[in-house]
């Protein structure tokens, strides 16, 4: 049956919440929008209980099966290191990996990851990033990256994402078509990367093309590739990288999730009116926005306005909810977890923090080759 165009807009957003409890203004609108999902962040979590209660609340207005998502990569970007313990950085894992010969480590990072977030309520965490980690992008990517070739994130990201799923926790592989060329931050400013259609896809891509089937969800990025047939359009309003390369020459059939329509590196391009409209013409399923309830509606309105005026696009825009609302169910449906016990959730703790000494007693050490 085809979902009506207001709901079938709103299913096509994953939104933010302000707290650790829901506003008034908050409910009334997430009522009227009915999203397929909420994002979490430090600010909105203080403990499990409350956590998953907040979640509760708010996908009771969602669509079913909702995305519950939260950025657990470990090291710099962790929205639970103050409510759990502080989980090891990519690439601290991926070089412990390394120096001792153990990929278990790697696994064991998902694993923990995927405990974590199901303890305070979630089914998805936006990890892992893969991303090259090229010196061109050191300043930006920090330590959220694993490796700088494409073999090395690879086997990070397979084990990782191996991790996630042994737990039913579903991954996003972040952020494409690639970042590792870049040298701005996309949350403020729309990237640069001067690389050809070709290298991109012999290095920047090799993580998409080799874990597409292991990657529940594919996240686009904001930077542009002027140097490649999408010119000086970001990736995330792109119909070249999200249709041509990501569904068609690398045949992905999971979801694909815009990154934060509130970055700098889209709204510095495009009103975020406009940017929701491109990303469902370019290809994606769903937008994240993660702030501000004035640019949701907004976003959420213009799809609505664009169905009324384009009956192409509003067939566009209702392909893209069936499709959206197929790939949830078949990632979320009945996978609701209990509730740690207080004692259960001190043994997590206590893992996490072992795990943390593990990796840094397995860090390469001053002189040695790796550092």
């Amino acid at each position: 049956m085809t979902m009506n165009l207001r709901h079938a807009a709103g299913s096509l957003l994953v939104v933010g919440l302000s707290a650790t409890e829901l506003t008034a203004f908050e409910k009334a609108w997430l009522k009227l929008i009915r999203p397929s999902g909420i994002i979490l962040f430090r600010r909105n979590i203080s403990d499990p209980a409350q956590a998953r209660a907040l979640l509760a609340e708010a996908t009771a207005f969602c669509n079913p099966n909702s995305i519950r998502c939260v950025d657990v990569e470990g090291g710099t970007v962790d929205r639970l290191r103050d409510a759990l313990a502080p989980m090891p950085s990519v690439q601290a894992v991926a070089l412990a990996a390394e120096n001792t010969g153990k990929l278990s480590l790697i696994h064991q990072h998902g694993e923990l990851i995927a405990r974590a977030v199901k303890a305070f309520g979630f089914n998805t965490s936006l990890a892992p990033v893969v991303d090259l980690a090229l010196p061109i992008s050191a300043q930006v990517m920090g330590s959220r990256v694993a490796a700088p070739t494409a073999a090395g994130t690879v086997l990070y990201a397979r084990n990782f994402l191996a991790g996630l799923a042994a737990h039913g926790v579903a991954g996003c592989g972040k952020h494409f078509p690639g970042l590792g060329g870049g040298t701005l931050d996309s949350h403020l400013d729309t990237p640069t990367i001067s690389r050809s259609a070709r290298e991109i896809w012999n290095t920047d891509l090799v993580p998409y093309r080799e874990l597409h089937r292991e990657m529940p969800i594919i996240m686009i990025n904001h930077a542009a590739y002027p140097d490649t047939p999408s010119k000086g359009v970001p990736a995330s309003a792109s119909k070249y990288w999200i249709t041509s390369v990501l569904r068609k020459r690398i045949g992905y059939r999971g979801i694909i999730l815009s990154d934060d329509l509130e970055m700098g590196g889209i709204l510095k391009f495009l009103p975020i009116d406009e940017a929701a409209v491109q990303t469902i013409r370019a290809g994606s399923d769903l937008s994240a926005i993660c702030h501000s309830p004035e640019l949701t509606l907004r976003a959420y309105e213009a799809l609505i306005t664009e169905g009324e005026r384009s009956a192409a696009f509003r067939k566009l825009l209702q392909a893209r909810a069936a499709h959206a609302a197929r790939q949830l169910k078949k990632l979320y449906a009945g996978r609701a977890t209990p509730a740690l016990t207080p004692k259960r959730f001190d043994a997590l703790r206590t893992r996490v923090q072992r795990f943390g000494q593990t990796i840094a007693a397995a860090q390469p050490t001053a002189g040695s080759p790796q550092s």
